[in-house]
């Protein structure tokens, strides 16, 4: 029995496996095709619906469609009603996992196997990245398929429906009423936090009630605490993250626990309802266990679906519901990261498209920081000074910690399993953070040399100034193209390039001059080299600033070709 038991878990490891190696094919093949579509027709809250639900079945992963769908929350995409409606969606597209579980527990999936295996190996052995995704997708389907077929075959071994110690147990725990009820579900919410998968727990109850051992009113409400544990995952991930991805989360814990309630109030007659449907007698003792694994797929679906026909109409208040429960709030510290410090994502390639967005805020948080200097150069008072460079040290301090978190999630994302495709993305990314860097410390390099100056005696000339302010001019408008380009601007690729050429001109142009108004004792030597110092730097920033958009364009380049394959 021990021996069964080991090869019942192993079943069910085998297909939670399957299913992630299908849903990351799928995304590996359709990630950004999924996100545009998310995009795109996410727009009133039944076109969401829908395509929540669409993806979501696509994929089979709920958790993979709702951080879609928070990611577009997070970059403004998307209202939080309108992701709400998302969510909706999504949960009635993770239904589809218990229909395929109960045809898996109903009917053999051993002829379909093998084929599927030596399909995924063509694929896989291909040279296209495509192909090799879709042969992650059929082996991820293969996998899943043999682990069904084994759990039905390890269940009908186990035989729980004549083990008396099983039978006495549910027999025990099922006599107390309504407190049996709030029991099973409870359950079925702890376990699916302790196994972080709604689809294993689902998976335990279809073998329980097709054994004959667990009785179908408390295998459903092992069904519904599972509803409210997957949501209790998702809001504990989301602890880490902003207010908006926080609060939709907590819609997704809202809509369901809602749903739970409304169910309890007609728990039986509802079951009873969806047994009919199904054409299973639950007060017969002849009807045939084999068919809850429908009941169930049935009773989930049936949940889903009359829940969100209820609460449709009701996205407006279940958002000011959400917004309540999770003020907005003045966040302690201003250069927190915004949009990766949950950590990496259960998909790597979500994870990048998260990642993609801390480094755009990266660079506009560095545009802050050199929008600064103008302060350092227009203070003279000693105290407004030293204020306004701490600030700027504070951003120095802050962005290199910045580099440091982001190059560490990239490198979490990389053991991942990615298509070439990201892992190139990764690498153009790491060079895109590491130049970032240098732009802040070319600021604070700026920054010190104002301060030197500062603390001696002399002014810069009114041409000084001039000049200066010039460049500085030049710089700024290179940082914002710079972050036009990482946003998708393609059309700005070239002002930069530009620009810098503007920039290098000047530079030769002003050391030129420097040397003659030095020898003509315009002003000191000393005043100078602070003067060629700032020039320098903004020069060097300048090149920094290509350097980030030439590795976004060899993403870009590089998305290109394995579009073309």
């Amino acid at each position: 029995m021990l021996y069964i038991f080991l090869k019942l878990l192993g079943s069910l490891a085998l297909f939670m496996f399957g299913m992630k190696t299908m849903s990351e094919g799928l995304q590996k093949m359709a990630g950004n095709q999924l996100r545009k579509v998310l995009g795109a027709a996410a727009r009133n809250r039944f076109t969401g619906l829908i395509t929540g639900a669409f993806i979501t079945a696509a994929i089979q992963s709920s958790t993979a469609a709702t951080v879609m769908t928070v990611s577009f929350v997070n970059a403004g995409l998307l209202a939080l009603s309108q992701a709400i409606s998302v969510i909706m969606g999504a949960n009635i597209g993770t239904t589809m996992t218990a229909w395929i579980m109960s045809a898996g527990f109903n009917y053999s999936m051993a002829d379909l196997v093998w084929p599927l295996f030596i399909l995924a190996i063509v694929f896989i052995y291909s040279k296209t990245s495509g192909k090799k995704s879709a042969g992650e997708f059929i082996f991820g389907l293969a996998f899943m398929f043999l682990g069904l077929g084994s759990l039905r075959d390890n269940a009908i071994a186990m035989d729980l429906g004549h083990q008396q110690g099983v039978i006495d147990f549910f027999t025990v725990t099922g006599s107390w009423g309504f407190a049996s009820t709030l029991l099973f579900l409870v359950l079925g919410g702890v376990l699916t936090f302790c196994v972080q998968s709604s689809a294993a727990v689902m998976a335990i109850t279809m073998i329980l009630c097709t054994s004959g051992a667990l009785p179908i009113y408390q295998g459903i409400a092992l069904v519904m605490g599972e509803n409210i544990g997957t949501t209790i995952t998702s809001n504990i991930a989301a602890l880490t993250g902003n207010v908006q991805s926080r609060r939709a989360a907590m819609a997704h814990l809202v809509f369901n626990v809602f749903g739970v309630l409304w169910v309890l109030c007609i728990f039986k007659p509802f079951i009873n309802m969806v047994c009919g449907l199904v054409g299973y007698d639950p007060t017969s003792s002849s009807a045939d266990p084999a068919q809850l694994s429908f009941v169930l797929a049935a009773f989930h679906t049936s949940f889903n679906v009359c829940n969100v026909i209820i609460l449709i109409g009701f996205i407006k208040p279940i958002e000011k519901l959400v917004c309540r429960i999770i003020p907005q709030r003045e966040e302690a510290d201003e250069f927190r990261l915004r949009f990766i410090s949950a950590g990496p994502l259960s998909t790597a390639e979500l994870s990048i498209f998260e990642a993609r967005k801390e480094i755009n805020n990266y660079a506009e948080r560095t545009l802050r920081m050199f929008d600064m200097l103008n302060d350092l150069m227009d203070t003279e008072k000693a105290a407004d000074f030293a204020k306004v460079f701490a600030r700027v040290e504070k951003y120095e301090q802050i962005s290199d910690n910045m580099e440091i978190e982001i190059a560490k999630y990239l490198d979490g994302v990389s053991d991942g399993r990615l298509s070439s495709e990201s892992k190139a993305s990764i690498r153009d990314m790491l060079r895109e953070i590491s130049e970032i860097e240098s732009i802040g410390d070319s600021c604070y390099h700026i920054a010190r040399t104002l301060s030197h100056k500062h603390n001696g005696t002399e002014e810069f000339t009114e041409s000084q100034k001039a000049n200066l302010q010039q460049m500085i001019s030049l710089s700024r408008a290179s940082m914002e193209n710079m972050i036009k380009v990482l946003e998708g601007h393609i059309s700005d690729y070239h002002s930069c390039f530009n620009i810098e050429n503007e920039m290098n001109q000047l530079y030769q142009s002003l050391k030129a001059s420097n040397i003659r108004d030095v020898d003509n004792k315009m002003y000191s030597y000393q005043l100078g080299v602070h003067y060629m110092d700032i020039v320098k730097e903004c020069e060097k920033l300048g090149d920094f600033v290509v350097n980030v958009v030439e590795s976004r364009m060899e993403t870009k380049h590089n998305k290109g070709l394995q579009s073309t394959k």
